[in-house]
């Protein structure tokens, strides 16, 4: 299996856990588009009055995966997430959390609510 086609497996994985959770998955691999500098938000799901931009992380630990995302990334993930609200108008009396989702093969996740502010 090749990083990518194993990410997308995490990602997929990731989506059916928050299913599982009562989440309605709202867009995936969400981009904002160029000159926002903003990153690729993997999965934006929904559960009530609450909106999730998750960052997906698929390493050979959870530890690892945890240690992968950088305070790069999640500045991006962040101007992201407010393009998005701009661009969706219907979300902005949302609360918002911004979570990671851990992963790590064979099967092992972490959900991380409010991984980053």
């Amino acid at each position: 299996m090749t990083n990518y086609s194993a990410g997308k497996l995490a990602e997929f994985l990731a989506c059916g856990l928050l299913k599982t959770k009562g989440y309605k998955i709202v867009a995936r691999n969400y981009k904002t588009g160029k000159g926002t500098h903003a990153g690729e938000i993997d999965i934006i799901a929904k559960k009530d009055n609450l909106l999730v931009f998750v960052e997906v992380k698929k390493r050979k630990t959870l530890e690892n995966a945890a240690y992968a995302i950088s305070e790069t990334q999640k500045s991006r993930i962040k101007k992201g997430a407010e393009a998005f609200l701009a661009l969706n108008p219907q979300f902005e009396n949302y609360d918002m959390r911004f979570d990671a989702i851990l992963v790590a093969f064979p099967l092992d996740f972490q959900h991380i609510e409010n991984a980053w502010f």
